[in-house]
């Protein structure tokens, strides 16, 4: 594939093109060597160690969630090396940018999403995790327009319904958890996807 020639290789993987950059790093496509099946690496910055002190600790949490997690409607974390995270790629990209390009969706194709959306945070929720991060943005599509609920960077495990820590995209957000009181973080990504809905 021309798109891979000359590029950087991580452990079995041949880095590619840019799929999307954050505040912490990149995200690039990648082709196993061998077998050629495509994944997305998250490709975290060393320097934001300095800069964000708790980053580490928020990204080995991600990495210890997401190894928990096997559904097909959450992005699957495939491994975690140094500080490339090779992830499932979803090629169909962002919920959001589906929405942008279409305006708006028939009932059908909406409650379709939505269906996947809620078994995929039914699963989480029956582990006890609550994600605190819903938005269209997280919400991936692969091949065939299946969800993958992605970025589990404000995720945590819940020993009790209770959260305290605002945090996630104001417009998604509980009223709750903006108001920054004490909230159920089960029912506050509820409330996301009746938002996304």
């Amino acid at each position: 594939n021309p798109n891979f020639m000359n590029q950087k290789e991580v452990g079995d993987y041949i880095l590619g093109r840019t799929l999307g950059s954050g505040t912490t790093g990149k995200v690039k496509l990648a082709v196993h060597k061998t077998d050629g099946n495509q994944v997305a690496v998250k490709i975290i910055k060393k320097a934001m160690f300095d800069v964000k002190p708790d980053l580490q600790r928020k990204i080995r949490r991600e990495i210890a969630l997401m190894r928990l997690l096997d559904h097909p409607h959450l992005l699957k974390l495939i491994s975690a090396r140094h500080l490339y995270i090779i992830l499932e790629y979803a090629s169909h990209g962002e919920l959001f940018d589906y929405l942008i390009a279409r305006r708006h969706l028939q009932a059908p194709e909406a409650l379709h999403f939505f269906r996947e959306i809620i078994y995929g945070l039914d699963y989480l929720h029956a582990h006890m995790i609550c994600h605190r991060d819903l938005k269209p943005e997280n919400i991936l599509l692969d091949e065939f327009d299946h969800v993958k609920v992605a970025d589990f960077g404000f995720a945590r495990w819940m020993k009790s319904n209770v959260a305290e820590t605002s945090c996630g995209s104001p417009h998604y957000a509980a009223p709750e958890v903006i108001r920054g009181e004490r909230y159920d973080g089960r029912g506050a990504d509820i409330w996301s996807c009746g938002v996304i809905l």
